[in-house]
């Protein structure tokens, strides 16, 4: 009986690790791409400039939460696109754990909570750069 909640315990921290991993790599990756997409339509960009300064972290996420609807909206209903990928579930997955972690470390660690937005503006430029990406193929083709 220990021995089965020794295993799925360590099961579950391993998941939890390679969820990490992967996303971080994920990030990595195609940050360089998010930098060139910078659309005023969208305000992940001027988030991550104010993350440095903003004393009020809630403001910022509402704004990263409404960029979130509006990307959400347009995956939905624009003709040939989608954020159908495994890498980009992973994101946006990874975009819900952030929220969920800003919201437990708000007020206990304020560090953690910005670095919780950081990572979702992130996840959004990284996303509205794929979707930019499949709008520009469409548009060649």
């Amino acid at each position: 009986m220990l021995a089965s909640f020794l295993i799925i315990a360590i099961s579950l921290v391993l998941f939890i690790y390679w969820f990490r991993y992967s996303c971080i790599l994920l990030l990595r990756g195609r940050v360089g791409q998010a930098a060139t997409v910078a659309d005023n339509r969208f305000s992940f960009v001027n988030v991550q400039a104010r993350l440095k300064t903003e004393h009020d972290l809630d403001p910022l996420l509402r704004a990263l939460n409404r960029d979130y609807q509006v990307l959400t909206y347009l995956v939905q209903h624009a003709v040939g696109l989608e954020l159908g990928s495994v890498e980009d579930r992973l994101l946006v997955l990874d975009y819900k754990v952030m929220q969920g972690w800003y919201r437990l470390t708000k007020t206990a660690a304020p560090i953690q909570a910005r670095r919780a937005l950081a990572e979702m503006a992130s996840i959004l430029g990284v996303l509205v750069g794929r979707m930019s990406e499949h709008v520009g193929v469409r548009t060649e083709a």
